[in-house]
């Protein structure tokens, strides 16, 4: 069918390069700021500001919601099944080369933000008008950003309900033996009670639920390392050794850029962190700060946290464990933190993966709601949106999601050839930004 044969032959080609290339022109372009000054960095960030309805440790915590979905706990065990221990080498280099593209996606978001009556918002959809604006194409910049924003509507419904509610209602089915129509009912109506009425209660949810569910983790991967830690050298030595050869390589880019993917292949589900596709900054627009260069800091701690720490001990819990012969990623995560620390993590395991996958849904449906707010802020047409998206919750419980992962696919990838090519378009506003920032948070 053509949308598989245009996510074959074409964004799981091109995206994965485009990505690469950009996270490293960026990074040069601004001087690598945040790898050579990271002590500043970290205190820009830790810098007191106004205190705010929408605080920037909040918009911080609903963007990780996006990204800390199931594919955190089992897509590094993809990239591993796919290239071996040297992926997890690779899954660094591109994080750091990624920090930037993250960080310049959230600057334009809040510099070119909308205030409403509920507060600040904005997104990529803006600050694409305001690029194709500033060249007098703002009538092709309307089309593009509503492209974006369709695409985008469409992939929280694919990537941001169906594929983590798959996931969810088959761990839970498993360790659990609740039937899959009770979980999509059961978090279909927890999603309703959670996104519907104010919109600052979707915040407020991730800013408790993710570091709990996020501590909680790294505790017990720690716990988990520490029983195996006469294997850590080893695991190391393992990781930097298998990092040169070409299937690695391959797997450690396609690990990273699809951690949340369930199968292989560079395009196979949403970037492991979103950074470059340009939904993150939804939730960094809504932040109370007036310095677009210190929000777009918080974006380097999304990476670091996602990719840097969670990734990592999940990669050398499973190289530790040296389990082997699991086809499934979710199985063979699991079966290694069952191997070093007893059965009981698999039902801590399903409470994790619980966590992540509601809060990753009730991020994307924010996300969803934002994009549709560019056509109408009518009451009706969220309403209808609220109907689709438990819907899709209801059938991705029970159904086969093949089909949904290549229009997610799909969806991800144009959205990503877009907005990078917005952030490159926009490069020299990002770099006298960024300059700006720097010396007024100097003072």
């Amino acid at each position: 069918m053509i949308i598989e044969a245009l996510n074959k032959y074409v964004f799981s080609l091109l995206s994965p390069i485009v990505l690469i290339c950009a996270g490293l022109f960026f990074t040069l372009y601004l001087g690598a700021f945040h790898i050579f000054h990271p002590l500043r960095t970290l205190r820009h960030i830790m810098k007191k500001t106004k205190s705010g309805t929408d605080s920037p440790f909040r918009a911080l915590c609903l963007a990780l919601a996006g990204t800390l979905g199931v594919g955190n706990i089992v897509g590094v065990a993809s990239a591993i099944l796919v290239g071996g221990a040297g992926a997890v080498f690779w899954m660094w280099v591109s994080a750091i080369l990624a920090m930037t593209l993250k960080y310049a996606e959230i600057l334009l978001a809040v510099k070119y933000r909308k205030r409403g009556r509920d507060g600040f918002f904005g997104g990529a959809v803006y600050y694409i008008v305001a690029a194709f604006e500033s060249r007098k194409m703002r009538r092709i910049g309307s089309v593009i950003a509503a492209i974006f924003g369709v695409l985008c509507i469409v992939n929280s419904l694919s990537m941001g309900c169906v594929m983590q509610i798959n996931a969810l209602s088959s761990s839970f089915s498993s360790v659990l033996e609740i039937s899959p129509v009770t979980v999509g009912i059961i978090v279909c109506l927890l999603c309703l009670l959670s996104v519907c009425g104010d919109r600052r209660r979707v915040g407020k949810i991730s800013e408790i639920a993710v570091p709990i569910a996020s501590i909680a983790y790294i505790v017990v991967g720690i716990l988990a390392i520490y029983v195996g830690r006469d294997k850590i050298f080893h695991a190391f030595l393992k990781i930097f050794s298998e990092a040169w050869d070409f299937q690695s390589i391959g797997g450690g880019i396609i690990g990273f850029l699809s951690s949340r993917a369930l199968r292989f292949g560079a395009m196979r589900g949403l970037i492991s962190n979103e950074a470059g596709c340009g939904t993150a900054p939804t939730a960094h627009a809504s932040a109370d700060t007036d310095s677009p260069y210190r929000q777009g800091l918080f974006g380097i701690v999304e990476v670091f946290v996602d990719t840097i720490v969670l990734c990592t001990l999940t990669a050398l819990v499973i190289i530790i464990a040296g389990e082997s012969g699991y086809v499934s990623p979710m199985d063979f995560c699991t079966s290694a933190f069952s191997s070093l620390l007893g059965g009981w993590v698999e039902y801590f395991m399903a409470v994790e993966i619980f966590i992540f996958a509601f809060a990753t849904m009730i991020c994307w449906a924010h996300y969803g709601f934002e994009a549709l707010r560019y056509f109408s802020g009518k009451i009706w047409v969220r309403g209808a949106y609220m109907i689709v998206f438990c819907a899709s919750a209801i059938f991705g419980a029970v159904a086969s999601a093949d089909i949904v992962w290549e229009i997610a696919d799909l969806a991800i990838g144009a959205m990503t050839l877009i907005n990078v090519s917005v952030l490159f378009a926009m490069r020299r506003e990002i770099l006298d930004e960024t300059r700006r920032g720097i010396f007024l948070h100097k003072k």
